[in-house]
């Protein structure tokens, strides 16, 4: 008759192995088909390069999201605009899982489409411990595969991806959010209109008048609060 502790050791052992068996395959998975993909809309070839990072649950990063897609909407076809993650995961517990989300819809090439929707609907998302239902509520309305979106959330390579940007940002110096890098140089501003106007020299001199920099104002600003760094 068999040791009956070694029939449970048996068990234990089949059952642990199977548990990481299981645990390898969800990884192969969520890893399937993904790309390492950099996030780049205006003109990917202009010389006038403006970088942000960012965080999607940051309420001032919610602030300059109006401000930044007006200047695209203004003068897309001379500015390169690139958008990196960086999660302040301590104060924003969603913001990493939002940045997985976003990365998610970027391998079915709707990453500013669902970047968007997370700064349009912040507040929504923002508010509760779980936002997934929030994501994929998004994920269907800009029509994405919602089976391999839900896979993709849980990619390890898109969060090692989430985390070489975060990284990234930290040796730049980067501190907090936003933070944006104008042709490689930290922007220094303390308000909406000092952002909008070093933008708009980069991008041509002649181009700097009053109403050039209001337009790219979101409505109801508060021009004196300093954002970022």
């Amino acid at each position: 008759m068999k040791n009956p502790w070694f029939v449970i050791g048996v068990i234990v052992v089949v059952l642990f192995g199977g548990a990481i068996l299981l645990s390898n395959s969800s990884t192969k998975d969520s890893n399937a088909g993904v790309e390492i993909i950099q996030h780049i809309t205006g003109n990917p070839e202009s010389e006038v390069k403006l970088v942000e990072y960012s965080d999607f649950q940051c309420p001032a990063c919610g602030a300059f999201h109006p401000v930044v897609k007006q200047l695209l909407s203004e003068y897309g076809d001379r500015i390169s605009f690139e958008y990196k993650s960086f999660p302040l995961s301590n104060i924003h517990p969603n913001a990493l899982s939002a940045a997985m989300a976003a990365e998610a819809a970027g391998q079915q090439d709707k990453f500013f489409e669902f970047h968007d929707l997370l700064f349009d609907n912040q507040s929504e998302w923002s508010a509760v411990s779980v936002p997934t239902t929030f994501f994929l509520q998004y994920a269907e309305e800009i029509g994405l595969d919602i089976e391999q979106f839900k896979k993709q959330m849980k990619s390890t390579l898109l969060r090692d991806k989430v985390k070489a940007d975060f990284d990234e940002g930290r040796e730049l110096g980067v501190t907090g959010t936003p933070s944006f890098f104008l042709n490689g140089n930290k922007m220094e501003f303390d308000s909406y209109p000092g952002f909008v106007e070093q933008v708009v020299i980069a991008v041509d001199p002649t181009l700097l008048n009053s109403s050039s920099t209001d337009s790219a104002l979101p409505q109801n600003s508060q021009p004196e609060v300093k954002f970022g760094i």
